[in-house]
C-alpha cells in the first residue's frame, strides 16, 4: 500500500453526517415524487376503507398492539380473529396491500439509488478526488489505496455495491420486510453481522478502512497534506525524482 496521510476520524465522521442529511433530502424529495406518480396514497386509502368495513361488520379495532389483544376476553379475541381471517381472504384486500408492499420497496430503492448517485457520485466526479460536499468542506478526500486518483469506475464500485448495496440497502430492506412480517430473527442476525464487521474492519486496519473502501480498494485522506497522482506513471516518475535527488546529496 502506498504511504498515505490517513484522514482525521473526527473530520471523516464530520463529513459523513454532513452528506448523510443531503441524502436524506434527497430520498424524501425522490420519494415524495415516485408516491405522488404510484398514486400510493390512493392505494393506502382503499385498504384502510377495507379494513373499516370489516371493523364495522365485526365490531373490533384492528388498531392495537399485542399486549392489548392478550387483554381481551376469549369472545373478542374470536371475534377479532374472525375479522382477521376475513381479511386475509378478502381479494381486494390482498391485492391492494400486496400493492402496497411492491410500492414501499419500488419508492424505498429508487429514491435511496437516486440519493446515493447524486451525492455518493456525481458530486465526487465533479469536485474530483472522491470529495462529496461533506469532504469538499471538511477537507480530505479519497484515493486509490497506491495513492493514484480514484477512476469513475473505482467510485461507482464504491458507491452502489459498497455504500448503498451492502450498507445501505441490505438493513433498509431487512427492516421493511419485517414491519411487513417477511423476515424474521434471520433478518436481525444479517444486520448484526453487516455492523459487526463494519466495526472490526474500521477498529483494525490502518487506514480505519469501511467496507466500501475495502471493496474499492480506496483510502479517506487528508487533502492538505497528500499527494495524490494521475496515473501510476506518474507518481513512478515522482518516486524516481525524490530518488535522484536523495542519491545527490548523498554524493555530497
Amino acid at each position: 500500500m502506498y504511504d498515505f496521510q490517513k484522514a482525521n476520524m473526527w473530520k471523516r465522521i464530520s463529513a459523513a453526517l454532513f452528506d448523510l442529511i443531503l441524502i436524506a433530502i434527497g430520498v424524501i424529495g425522490m420519494a415524495f415524487l415516485l408516491s405522488t406518480a404510484l398514486g400510493y396514497d390512493s392505494y393506502v386509502s382503499d385498504l384502510e376503507k377495507v379494513y373499516d368495513k370489516y371493523e364495522d361488520s365485526y365490531g373490533v379495532d384492528f388498531d392495537i398492539t399485542a399486549a392489548q389483544y392478550d387483554a381481551l376476553s376469549e369472545e373478542e379475541r374470536e371475534n377479532y380473529d374472525s375479522a382477521s381471517k376475513a381479511v386475509s381472504e378478502d381479494k381486494e384486500a390482498v391485492y391492494i396491500y400486496g400493492m402496497l408492499i411492491n410500492f414501499t420497496l419500488i419508492i424505498i430503492i429508487f429514491s435511496i439509488l437516486f440519493a446515493y448517485l447524486l451525492f455518493e457520485f456525481l458530486v465526487p466526479l465533479l469536485f474530483k478526488n472522491g470529495q462529496t460536499l461533506g469532504k469538499k468542506v471538511f477537507g480530505i478526500g479519497v484515493m486509490r489505496e497506491d495513492g493514484v486518483k480514484i477512476s469513475p469506475l473505482l467510485l461507482f464500485a464504491r458507491t452502489v455495491l459498497g455504500k448503498y448495496t451492502l450498507e445501505t440497502m441490505i438493513p433498509v430492506l431487512i427492516i421493511v420486510m419485517t414491519y411487513f412480517g417477511s423476515v424474521g430473527i434471520f433478518g436481525t442476525a444479517v444486520i448484526g453481522l453487516l455492523l459487526l464487521v463494519q466495526i472490526i474492519m474500521i477498529s483494525s486496519t490502518k487506514a480505519n478502512t469501511p467496507i466500501h473502501d475495502k471493496l474499492a480498494h480506496t483510502v479517506t485522506v487528508d487533502m492538505a497534506s497528500q499527494m495524490i497522482f494521475d496515473t501510476p506513471e506518474d507518481m513512478l516518475l515522482y518516486k524516481q525524482r525524490i530518488h535522484a535527488q536523495e542519491a545527490e546529496k548523498a554524493d555530497y
